[in-house]
C-alpha cells in the first residue's frame, strides 16, 4: 500500500510540474514586420525562413560587381567579367589587388587604340602601370572577348 501511495504521490507531483507550460497560450506569438507569423526559431528551417523574411534585400552573390549591364556590347563585356576570375582582383569602385575598374576608366579614354592596347594587356598580363603586383595573363581569352570586357570597364567613369 505504501508503494502505491508513493507512486501516486510521485505521479501527481510530476503532473503538477508539467501543468500545461507547453500550451500555445503560454508561448508568445512571434510575428515578422509584415505581420506574418514566424516559424519556430528552434528549428533550422524556421530560422532560415525567418532570416530571409527579415532581410530580403541582402544579396550574397560574391560575383556581383555592383553594375547593371544595359545591353549590346557593353552587356556582353559585363557578362564576360562576371564569368571570369577578374573579380578576384578587381572591383568596380574599390582597389583590391589590382586597380578598381573606375580608376582604369578614369585613366584611359574609350578610344579604339586604348581598347586594343588594354585588351592585349588583359591577355598577356603584365605589371608596372598600377604598381609592382603583376596581372595574371589570360591566354585562353580571345581578343574579341577581351575587347568587350575592356569596353565595358571604360564605361564605368
Amino acid at each position: 500500500m505504501k508503494n502505491v501511495f508513493l507512486l501516486l504521490l510521485c505521479g501527481s507531483t510530476l503532473l503538477a510540474c508539467n501543468s500545461g507550460s507547453d500550451t500555445a497560450k503560454d508561448k508568445p506569438e512571434y510575428t515578422l514586420a509584415d505581420d506574418t507569423p514566424a516559424l519556430d526559431t528552434d528549428s533550422t528551417e524556421g530560422a532560415d525562413v525567418s532570416a530571409q523574411a527579415r532581410q530580403p534585400q541582402v544579396d550574397t552573390d560574391v560575383n556581383k560587381i555592383g553594375t547593371t549591364p544595359t545591353g549590346g556590347a557593353v552587356a556582353a563585356g559585363a557578362k564576360l567579367i562576371e564569368g571570369s576570375d577578374c573579380t578576384s582582383c578587381h572591383r568596380q569602385d574599390v582597389k583590391l589587388v589590382g586597380p578598381a575598374y573606375a580608376a582604369v576608366a578614369q585613366k584611359y579614354e574609350a578610344t579604339d587604340a586604348n581598347v586594343s592596347m588594354l585588351a592585349k594587356k588583359v591577355i598577356s598580363g603584365g605589371k608596372g602601370n598600377w604598381g609592382d603586383i603583376p596581372m595574371t595573363p589570360h591566354p585562353n581569352l580571345s581578343e574579341k572577348d577581351s575587347e568587350a570586357m575592356v569596353r565595358y570597364i571604360l564605361t564605368l567613369k
